[in-house]
């Protein structure tokens, strides 16, 4: 007898984001990386020298679990602690040339893990799930009462076409 959980939306986005990430830890580990140390070095790329606490929130995340992360990505040599001038209780976190080019090749593993999540969608099928899944982020995100790191951006170029 099959799980009739097994037919709900909730099941299907679970169990779609579980294979996701799996795919997604196994073409970073190409390049050395777990899940979730690419967008540390992705937020860095953007903008070196970010603070622990800077670095926790852009990640949303407790400071704890950021400052395990960046302690990880300094043993690997991709990024460096370095006390600000003038107050040696403030630390900023940048990149070290290995973790710059570290974080060039992100890029690719992205590209990659897009193409093989929408392989067999055409371009009016990627547009329309996009738009339901930013609707079910904006739902989940209202019913917890945070912004939901919606990109509005995204939003306003998306839902002005027709699909």
């Amino acid at each position: 007898m099959k799980d009739p959980f097994a037919k709900t939306i909730g099941y299907r986005l679970n169990h779609t984001a579980r294979l996701q990430r799996a795919l997604s830890a196994r073409l970073l580990s190409d390049l050395g990386l777990f899940p979730g140390q690419e967008s540390v070095l992705k937020l860095l790329s953007e903008q070196d020298g970010r603070t622990m606490g800077d670095l926790a929130a852009a990640l949303r995340v407790r400071p704890p679990t950021a400052s395990k992360t960046i302690a990880r990505l300094t043993s690997q040599g991709l990024v460096e602690r370095r006390t600000t001038d003038g107050d040696g209780r403030l630390v900023r976190v940048f990149l070290t040339e290995t973790g710059r080019t570290r974080s060039t090749a992100i890029d690719g593993v992205w590209e990659a893990l897009e193409n093989e999540i929408v392989a067999g969608l055409d371009g009016k099928e990627r547009k329309r799930l996009r738009k339901l899944l930013r609707k079910v982020e904006k739902n989940l995100a209202a019913r917890l009462g945070t912004d939901g790191g919606a990109d509005d951006e995204a939003d306003a170029t998306d839902d002005d076409e027709d699909i």
